[in-house]
């Protein structure tokens, strides 16, 4: 006998670019391009088991929601919106018991013309982008993550490696001078005790709560990469998460996970060449990949 366990659906890839003008100048813009997926938790077993689509919300009805809403609210930061479409869902549809809510936000920024930023004219920062992931009950409970991803960086020196494992498998050399690249994908997850219920995202975002949490995170990744003589890709990450902690009490904890992409020395010695040290070449893979979690230290209660 086949037991459904769970199930969620809905619409992904929904997306727009939304415009908003100033009120005292409607020719200095800003604009947000997001792709949204949303998906639907609930009473909709029947729709599984039984062919019964009594229940079912059609994803087009998802897809159109999504961009009604778009129009209508604020989406400005994009954990507003997120808050909104998952408030929006469950107390739309009596039988919806929990939203999914996934926001990517692409890297639109002004360029400067004669000096300084043109009102309506963005440079597209192809990769990087700005992530949302909400999960909320009917019950209240929520979890909110914002992140970074595709940020791509790379430093020419500053960068060391040495005093590791040596086995009888280990071909690498030590080294206290390295190139050192990633792709930044981190993760700060927001303490929902400290932010209090959902409804209160809609006064947080305009402190700036979120704005500020995302630079607070971005300066220090990009920060700490450039300036620390770094012992490993551990201990960076390390450090950069426990910054991000001190810096937005809010945090519950971040995640960053890095590969670390090689550039490998190149061997010239045919041409009488024994040094190099300035020509590299790219490896695509293999690449070394480092996780990690830090929260905050719990103190024990007496």
């Amino acid at each position: 006998m086949a037991v459904l366990l769970e199930s969620s659906y809905g619409k992904n890839l929904v997306k727009f670019l939304k415009v908003k003008r100033d009120a005292t100048n409607p020719k200095k813009q800003e604009v947000i391009e997001a792709t949204c997926c949303v998906l639907l938790e609930g009473a909709f077993d029947e729709s599984y088991t039984n062919a019964n689509n009594a229940s079912i919300v059609p994803t087009d009805t998802v897809k159109n929601t999504i961009l009604v809403e778009a129009k209508l609210s604020d989406v400005w930061p994009i954990e507003r919106f997120a808050a909104h479409l998952g408030q929006h869902f469950v107390n739309k549809y009596s039988h919806v018991t929990a939203v999914n809510v996934w926001i990517e936000q692409q890297r639109w920024v002004k360029y400067d013309v004669n000096g300084k930023p043109h009102d309506h004219s963005f440079i597209h920062q192809s990769g990087e982008t700005k992530n949302v992931y909400l999960h909320y009950f009917r019950n209240g409970k929520y979890d909110l993550q914002t992140s970074i991803k595709g940020l791509t960086v790379l430093k020419s020196t500053g960068s060391m490696f040495y005093g590791y494992n040596v086995c009888d498998y280990t071909t690498l050399k030590p080294t206290k001078d390295r190139i050192l690249s990633t792709d930044v994908d981190a993760t700060w997850y927001w303490d929902s005790k400290k932010l209090g219920p959902i409804t209160n995202i809609e006064r947080l975002a305009n402190a700036g709560l979120f704005d500020n949490g995302y630079d607070a995170a971005r300066k220090v990744t990009l920060d700490l990469f450039a300036l620390e003589n770094s012992p490993s890709v551990q201990a960076t990450m390390y450090n950069m998460s426990a910054k991000i902690l001190e810096l937005v009490p809010e945090v519950e904890k971040v995640q960053y996970s890095l590969p670390n992409k090689h550039y490998m020395g190149i061997d010239l010695s045919f041409k009488g060449i024994r040094e190099n040290n300035e020509v590299f070449y790219p490896a695509a893979h293999p690449s070394g990949l480092i996780k990690s979690t830090v929260g905050r230290e719990v103190k024990a209660k007496f």
